[in-house]
Formats: C-alpha cells, structure tokens, sequence
C-alpha cells in the first residue's frame, strides 16, 4: 500500500484462504477455511517495520498479524500460532529462548529447471570445485553479495553471530543470535527475503531447498532452545549445582513425543525427504544425545548456564514461525505432562523403531492426520487445513514424471 495509507492507518485486509494457499498458487476447498472465504485483518507489528535498503527506490515492508475482524489472532495463521505457544509457556512463568542456524546455496541464475544448479562465477572467473568448509577464503568470489547481504543486515537490525562457509559447495551457514522465539522468527523470514532479494542484484541466486544438489549435504534450519524463568532470567534446564534439572529431561521427553507427529511442519515439501533419507548430519530420528550430530536432538557442548536441546531435524524451507512453534509446543507438552526421554546414545547407533520419523512427505502428512496431539496444539482448523494445502502440493509432484524414470525404467520390460 502507498506510505500515505500505511501513515493514516489504513486498514489492509486479506481473504482468509490466502493463509492456505499452497506453493503452486491453488487453494483447497473453502471448507477448510470457511466457506464465505471472509477477511482477515492485518495488523502491522510496530518493531517490524523496515525500510528496504537493497531497493533502489523507497520502500518498506511491515511484518503483520493476520487477525480476526472480531480481533483475536486467526487459527490459521502460523506467527499467531506461535505467539499462542509463547503465551502458554508465560502462563508458567516461563519464556523459551531460541536462536536458529540457516544454511543456504548460493548459485548462479537458473533459467532451465531440467539442469542442475550451478556454483556462480566469482571474481577470479571460475566456479568453486569441491567444498571448502570453514574456509577463510571460500566466499572471497562473492565479496561484493556477502558485503551487500552484511550491510543490508545492519540497516535492518538483525544481529549475526557467525557466518560461514558449510560443507557442501557454494553452500553458507548463518547463526543468528539467541532471543525471544518470536523475534527469531521474525529475523529469520527477513534474512531469507534479505538473501534472495540481494542475490538477484548481484546476478545470483539464492537457494533455500533443503537438498538442491545431488551427492551433497542439504540445508537446514537447526533449532537451539531454553528455557529461562520470568523476571529472573535463570535457565530452567539447569539447577543451583550446575547439573541438569528435571524439566530439562521432560523437555527432551516432549520433543521425542512430537518430532514424529510434526515431521511435516518440520519438512514441509517433497524435497524435504531428500535431506532427510541422506542423513549426512541430517538425522531422521529422535533419539538425544550429547553433541552427536547424528542424534536428531542433541545437546551441544556448553557451560551449564547455556544448556539447551538444539532441534536438528528442521529444514532450510521451513516456515520458520511453524517449526519454532512445534518444537516449543511439543517441549512444553513434555514439560506439563512430566514425560521421561529415552536414554540419550553417544557414537553410531540403530535407531529403535518407536523414535525413527516419517522419510516422505505423504508418510508425514498421514502421521499428522492421525495426530490428537496436533489437534490439541495447533487446533483441527489448522491441522486439516496444512494437511489440505500439503496435500494439493503431494499431488501435483505426482503429476510430473521425472527424468531418472524416463531415463531409467523406459527401456525396461
């Protein structure tokens, strides 16, 4: 809307099917989100209001609340979703803490979907060959992206703790600083958008499939999370000795109760399952463990001030209000419900059957139909209606014949 508008007050409303429109464009059946398909207000946060500092012309963008008319937050809205799970956690005198990591490729333009993405040409003319994890050098051919994605980061008040080079080629990692999961959430949509935005005046593209190349790592979305009490700010997960506390095991026993029901709030897409059946540091499971990245919930080494359980199992193409949202839900159903973990492993293991994740996205999708848990989270509004949308997606991958079977199976008999 004009700035006049937006300055005045204006109000902006949204058809509530919107909120369930699926990646291809189409929507579900309106019974899903009513069937007069009325509006939504929505309602501009007033600490996310940015100015854009790529665009070559004044613009801004607000982050907003999808709103009822009658004003309370729509079911079918996943920030409101996930202000809903923070509220739950204050109604115990608690606030969850998280921070996220994001891994990303960046490539060069890709105008033919049939070939693979490439690695862009950087300044010393040539593609990165190989993979160059950690090293000093690695983005040295996409200085002038990097130096631009850094200054646009400054201009929007998104703090970054570390920025690296990740394991697989053209592939980066961003950590962003630990805070309120609603804030996170925030800051971790306008990254993305910051990323892609950047990436095109540049030349680039910027890719945040979970697995875009073959016979290399995926991206994920790692989700680090504490607890602390109101008005103290002591982290709950560990007691006046240093040593973890019960809540800190009811923690992990929620999210071993959840992470199977959630797998598809957690790997939205049919790409998703291709991260997670090569679990190169991309575990499938939901087994613990004490900084074993092959464990899908692992502990990270730290001082006992700083004890958290780092959510592995996310995906870069996460929604990442949904996937936060989850994973606090499902930890503080353990917390309430006084749930013991499993055993936490160490080394490599067998993964028992009862903590093993669903490996396609419509394996996901029926664990979450069958789901009570979810329903009694998120609400049946919302679960049918994700299952609705998720599904139309499901169907039209169904549609499309791949060329491994053309070019695998046409000459069999």
């Amino acid at each position: 809307m004009t700035a006049e508008g937006f300055l005045e007050g204006r109000r902006l409303q949204l058809a509530r099917g919107v909120l369930l429109q699926c990646i291809m464009g189409g929507y579900p059946p309106a019974r899903f989100y009513g069937s007069d398909d009325g509006d939504l207000a929505l309602v501009a946060d007033p600490a996310q209001i940015h100015r854009l500092p790529w665009s070559d012309e004044p613009r801004a963008m607000a982050i907003c609340d999808a709103d009822e008319l009658s004003g309370e937050s729509s079911s079918l809205s996943t920030r409101g979703q996930l202000k809903a799970v923070i509220a739950r956690y204050a109604a115990h005198g608690l606030a969850p803490v998280v921070a996220t990591e994001l891994e990303f490729f960046v490539f060069a333009p890709n105008t033919d979907p049939t070939q693979p993405f490439r690695p862009p040409v950087g300044l010393d003319g040539r593609r990165e060959d190989g993979q160059s994890a950690f090293s000093v050098s690695s983005n040295n051919g996409l200085r002038p992206f990097f130096s631009e994605v850094y200054k646009c980061m400054a201009a929007l008040g998104l703090p970054r703790d570390t920025f690296m080079h990740e394991m697989g080629v053209s592939q980066f990692e961003i950590n962003l600083l630990h805070g309120d999961p609603l804030l996170l959430a925030d800051q971790t949509f306008l990254f993305k958008h910051l990323l892609k935005e950047v990436a095109l005046k540049h030349g680039l593209s910027v890719v945040c499939m979970a697995k875009p190349l073959a016979h290399t790592p995926g991206s994920s979305m790692h989700i680090h999370q504490s607890i602390v009490e109101i008005g103290s700010g002591k982290n709950v997960f560990t007691d006046s000795n240093g040593e973890p506390t019960s809540m800190f095991r009811h923690f992990i026993g929620g999210q071993q109760a959840g992470l199977a029901d959630f797998t598809a709030l957690f790997a939205p897409n049919v790409n998703s399952y291709q991260r997670l059946c090569h679990p190169y540091a991309s575990p499938n499971n939901a087994c613990w463990s004490h900084d074993n990245r092959a464990a899908g919930l692992r502990i990270p080494a730290s001082s006992p001030v700083a004890r958290r359980v780092e959510n592995r199992l996310p995906g870069a193409d996460a929604n990442p209000y949904l996937a936060i949202a989850a994973s606090l839900a499902a930890g503080l159903h353990g917390i309430e419900q006084e749930l013991e973990p499993s055993a936490p492993i160490q080394g490599e293991f067998a993964v028992p059957d009862n903590l093993a994740l669903p490996c396609t996205l419509h394996a996901a999708l029926e664990r979450l139909k069958r789901s009570q848990l979810a329903r009694e989270l998120f609400g049946s509004e919302f679960i049918e209606g994700y299952i609705a949308s998720k599904t139309m997606e499901l169907t039209s991958f169904f549609d499309e014949i791949t060329p491994w079977e053309r070019r695998v199976l046409a000459a069999q008999a």
